[in-house]
């Protein structure tokens, strides 16, 4: 346990220190008083604690909340009605089945809850799924699916990944978040297809 703490410890005091010089460097009034209420000097907001005691889950927990994101990730609910939520390899499988033989435009979206990019890109996505109706959209979470014969056969060894599919065939692949080359793709292979 003493290894983690001093893991631990660096890496919060960096996280704090960071955080002091984005408040101390802000224009504001208000920011050395911000600054004076969370120094270490004052025990009720910045209380001293035993990182001796914490488990690796508690310190991903204190790190995720020194990180805030402007964008999150998805549930079920806040997915478009032509994107299917695909979870196990058979259902991938399938997906890649109909896609090729049934020859409608298709784009699989690989991903992971704990990929940055992917959380940063989702937003993208989901705009890009409604304003392509008639195009399906799978979102693929490699850890819900696994490594079964398909993810293998596909070799996807980085999220986020696109494939995209047209008249049965991949057409185009992006691998990484580049919103850009995906809106270029998808404008040149699914321009018929388009809501707007």
């Amino acid at each position: 346990m003493g290894r983690i703490s001093a893991i631990v410890r660096p890496l919060l005091r960096q996280q704090h220190h960071h955080f002091l010089r984005r408040i101390s460097s802000s224009s504001s009034p208000s920011s050395s008083l911000l600054s004076s209420l969370i120094s270490p000097t004052s025990p009720q907001l910045a209380p001293s604690m035993s990182f001796s005691s914490l488990s690796i889950p508690a310190a991903a927990c204190l790190f995720s909340s020194f990180s805030p994101s402007s964008r999150s990730f998805s549930s079920a609910s806040d997915s478009p009605s032509n994107m299917v939520l695909v979870k196990s390899d058979d259902q991938l499988s399938e997906s890649l089945k109909k896609a090729t033989d049934e020859s409608f435009p298709a784009i699989f979206y690989f991903t992971a809850a704990w990929c940055g990019p992917c959380r940063f890109l989702w937003p993208d996505i989901q705009k890009l799924s409604e304003s392509l109706p008639d195009v399906k959209f799978y979102k693929i979470d490699i850890d819900d699916v696994g490594s079964g014969p398909t993810m293998h056969k596909l070799c996807i060894s980085s999220v986020p990944t696109l494939h995209f599919f047209k008249d049965g065939k991949k057409a185009a692949e992006v691998i990484g978040a580049d919103s850009r080359k995906i809106k270029d793709i998808t404008s040149s292979l699914y321009k018929n297809n388009s809501a707007e």
